[in-house]
């Protein structure tokens, strides 16, 4: 029986047969793509390629790419677990063909693959195939030239309400690259109930599709014209683990190897008998999603895909109780999933430590969290109107504390509460609704700006070059020629100047001809071209004009001053803190640095200043910078870093500041480390939960940022009348001497609520028998507040006492009562009634309680309040 990772391996062999590059599985994060939450299929980290953005040294390729969908357009979080085949994480192996092989190759190759004895040997008769309805090529290579019979072959047409709306129809937008594709199905036999594809039985398990073939024969204008792409490509996808379930002849994915290892965990973990418990495969399924994610760099937040990620957490987390964990338990999971994806583990590996930390403080955090929902439960249920409760409020439960409906319905049935489910669903489709409508997936590929051919950049060397324009776009469109004011996009075919890349901002500077003068504002790459972005100031500018491109150099040093910068403080971070610091996005601009790196806390001030020590001291050694070009594995093994989110090809530039520093980086630098100057911290923060930001300035700006600290000190010793040396003392001095003043007046303050509250005992009413005082106070805050109704308490032996006050247009309540009264009048219920009347809340003790208010204007009212409620109770 083939393992998961034997089956991976052999596809990859396979292709790699038939002159396919294989190339390593892209990030779950998406590298500059903002239309996608998550990396959800093959061919993401080819998009360029088929948009025609970008050329690799290679037209074939095939891939075993990790994914996710959890969130955005592609979630299937709620069904995982409970299908056969629905996960938050799966593999999807891909052969692709950049107008290289198309229909044929594609289809032959899908089919040796599956049915020789020498790879995976499928039973040819145990194997159905679907096309395109009007896609008679695709037909006739299966049924002539595969010899697949025509009763296995079926034609599927545009079954979802529009033209190529269709389950053999693929596209990736709703404009820009598509085509027809071909299924192949496998048959579990007729134990498992379902039909074949294009039944009213299809949703079933009998036929399961197990390969999808792309091909991308079609550009999709946005008024819905098809135009025939030049170079017809195939995308090709097979997923890992519906495969890995035929050839280990289950039915469901969570009866495989990996599965089955993970569940038995979970299992041993959680002390579970029930093998088929459906809460161990949503563990086993979420720990892989989890952790690759957080190997790629996400960590749980309250945003974006740091949300998606807490989210899956904390379903995995509350299937664990379910199951009937006591503590945290999760992250242990972790050295088992690495070791059991084999070689696709090899990044959990290298992260275990990182992943279990941030596993295991969102597990704990997630324990607090469903004690605060609780408590929000419990008061949302002492306030439900016919035995409902709100759809609103059980969403909130479910949104803001990830509090389960299920759970939600659990507590309510205790009670004989029922839930408006109508309500929640109606609440969660409006979030859906506001979530889609925020995302980028609407984009027109066909308004990217597309040229062919590509710029020769020179930047490394050179700011100032002659170069000839063969490129002009005003609003996305190519124009021939732009006039005085236009705003446009110029595509020269040589150029100094640097595109925005690697978080250093784009170049900006002037292009010149005898005719006209072009400010460039910003950089930026379209594919293998680089675009100067600004305005023509003056004259014209024409397609074919020979021009001058010179970069803002002093601009130009200081975000290299910048960059290299960076580089130095990576390398420092990682001395100081520790080898889990790893690069999260940085921005390097003419101003300043900013860097975000994986840290699990703040880091102590005694560290900051030792890193900045480290990276001035590199910057006085006055390193030589080598820059130079090698393969991507021989970097490796130099021990370059790559930096997060960037693309690597297999050739890479690696940048070395003498042993200390050595990354992948394409950005510009200085020659020798001492060009930096100075290094100076700005600040240090979380941007998200695990993930920290440092901001720096260097050069001159550090410089500028020192003078501006001693002007602050400066003014400080001339207000205290003092030198710089004895500043701290003075301020010590001043600050025990207001320690003492404050100590002072509060003691005053309580000797006057003393015999206020002497004055106060004696127009004590009588309501019933009972002491009772209800008054409206000036300007005494709640310390004291709390001192006078102690006292008073004491002097009247028996009563109840009710105070109002204002500082400030803040409402301040408090509520005293003896302890042989409380049976009757519980202070906290008394001042719950006055704090509803002043717009607060608050509470306390049966004996003393508390509460504060915005509307001051209403203590009166608050006050009757109280004295009706009073006599009501005594």
């Amino acid at each position: 029986m083939k393992t998961t990772s034997e089956i991976r391996q052999s596809f990859l062999e396979f292709f790699q047969t038939k002159g396919h590059t294989i190339v390593p599985s892209s990030s779950l994060v998406p590298e500059n793509d903002p239309t996608l939450l998550f990396t959800n299929a093959g061919m993401n980290q080819f998009k360029d390629v088929f948009l025609g953005l970008e050329k690799r040294p290679y037209t074939r390729a095939t891939t075993a790419q990790r994914c996710v969908r959890a969130g955005g357009k592609h979630n299937d979080l709620e069904n995982v677990g409970y299908t056969a085949r629905h996960h938050t994480f799966f593999e999807m192996m891909g052969n692709f063909s950049f107008g290289d092989y198309f229909k044929q190759d594609a289809i032959k190759f899908g089919w040796e693959y599956l049915t020789s004895p020498q790879w995976l040997g499928l039973p040819k008769e145990k194997l159905y195939v679907t096309v395109y309805e009007t896609d008679d090529e695709a037909y006739e290579i299966w049924n002539k030239e595969v010899g697949v019979p025509t009763d296995h072959i079926i034609r599927i047409g545009d079954n979802k309400g529009a033209p190529y709306a269709s389950d053999n129809f693929w596209a990736m937008g709703d404009t820009g690259p598509c085509g027809p594709c071909t299924e192949i199905f496998y048959d579990h036999g007729p134990d498992h109930w379902g039909g074949l594809p294009g039944s009213p039985e299809e949703d079933g398990d009998r036929y399961i599709e197990v390969w999808n073939i792309v091909f991308m024969q079609f550009n999709r204008l946005a008024d819905g014209t098809m135009e025939k792409l030049p170079k017809p490509s195939v995308d090709t996808g097979m997923g890992l683990e519906r495969m890995t379930a035929v050839m280990q002849h289950v039915n469901s994915n969570y009866e495989i190897d990996i599965f089955q290892t993970l569940i038995k965990e979970v299992a041993s973990l959680l002390n579970v008998s029930d093998l088929d418990n459906k809460s161990l495969r949503v563990v086993a399924d979420h720990i892989r999603a989890c952790s690759y994610l957080i190997a790629d760099g996400v960590m749980p937040s309250n945003e974006g895909r740091g949300y998606v990620l807490r989210r899956i957490i904390r379903r995995a987390v509350r299937h664990g109780n379910i199951l009937g964990a006591k503590e945290a338990f999760f992250y242990k999971l972790v050295p088992t999933l690495a070791k059991v994806m084999g070689q696709a583990g090899e990044v959990v590996a290298q992260k275990q430590a990182h992943i279990q930390k941030a596993l295991k403080a969102e597990e704990e955090q997630f324990a607090r969290t469903l004690e605060r929902g609780l408590n929000l439960l419990e008061e949302a249920l002492a306030k439900v109107e016919n035995n409902t409760l709100s759809g609103d409020v059980a969403f909130k439960l479910y949104d803001t504390y990830g509090f389960p409906l299920d759970l939600t319905a659990d507590v309510c049935r205790e009670r004989n509460i029922v839930i408006d489910e109508k309500g929640f669903e109606a609440a969660m489709t409006a979030q859906r609704e506001r979530a889609k409508a925020s995302s980028n997936f609407g984009v027109d590929y066909n308004n990217v700006i597309k040229v062919e051919g590509q710029t020769k950049f020179l930047g490394y060397e050179q700011t100032a070059y002659n170069a000839k324009v063969v490129g002009l776009f005003c609003n996305g469109i190519a124009v021939e020629k732009i006039e005085s004011g236009d705003n446009a996009v110029v595509i020269l075919d040589q150029t100094p100047f640097y595109a925005e890349s690697g978080g250093q901002v784009g170049d900006r500077g002037e292009i010149s001809s005898p005719l006209g003068l072009f400010q460039v504002n910003d950089t930026q790459k379209y594919g293998q071209v680089w675009g100067h972005i600004g305005q023509l100031n003056g004259g014209v500018l024409a397609i074919g004009d020979v021009v001058s491109a010179l970069v803002n150099v002093e601009r130009r040093q200081a975000i290299t001053s910048n960059h290299s910068a960076t580089h130095l403080l990576h390398a420092a971070l990682r001395e100081v803190l520790g080898d889990h610091v790893a690069q999260k996005g940085s921005l390097v601009s003419e101003d300043s640095l900013r860097f975000d790196f994986s840290q699990p806390e703040a880091i102590a001030k005694a560290d900051l200043e030792e890193i900045e020590r480290i990276v001035n001291a590199k910057i006085r050694e006055n390193i030589q910078v080598q820059i130079g070009t090698m393969g991507i594995e021989q970097a490796k093994e130099k021990g370059a870093m790559a930096l997060f989110g960037e693309k690597y090809g297999d050739v890479v530039r690696v940048v070395e500041m003498g042993a200390f520093s050595i990354e992948l980086c394409g950005g510009i630098h200085v020659r020798q480390t001492g060009d930096i100057g100075l290094f100076k911290f700005v600040s240090e923060g979380a941007v998200a939960a695990g993930i920290r930001r440092v901001e720096a300035v260097t050069g001159e700006k550090a410089i500028a940022l020192l003078h501006s600290q001693q002007q602050v000190l400066n003014q400080i010793a001339d207000l205290l009348k003092a030198d710089q040396a004895s500043i701290v003392e003075k301020i010590q001095q001043l600050q025990d001497k207001a320690k003492k003043a404050e100590k002072e007046l509060q003691n005053l303050k309580e000797k006057q609520a003393a015999q206020a509250g002497g004055e106060l005992a004696k127009s004590a009413k009588q309501i019933n028998g009972v002491n009772v005082i209800i008054e409206k106070l000036d300007n005494v805050d709640s310390k004291a507040l709390r001192t006078m109704v102690d006292d008073l308490k004491n002097q009247l032996g028996s009563g109840v006492i009710a105070f109002a006050t204002e500082i400030e247009g803040k409402v301040s309540l408090i509520v005293g009562v003896t302890k042989d009264l409380t049976a009757k009048v519980n202070a906290g219920e008394l001042v719950g009634v006055m704090a509803a009347a002043v717009g607060g809340k608050g509470g306390g003790r049966p004996d003393m309680a508390m509460a504060g208010g915005s509307e001051p204007q209403n203590i009166p009212q608050a006050l009757s309040l109280a004295q009706e409620w009073i006599v009501q109770k005594i």
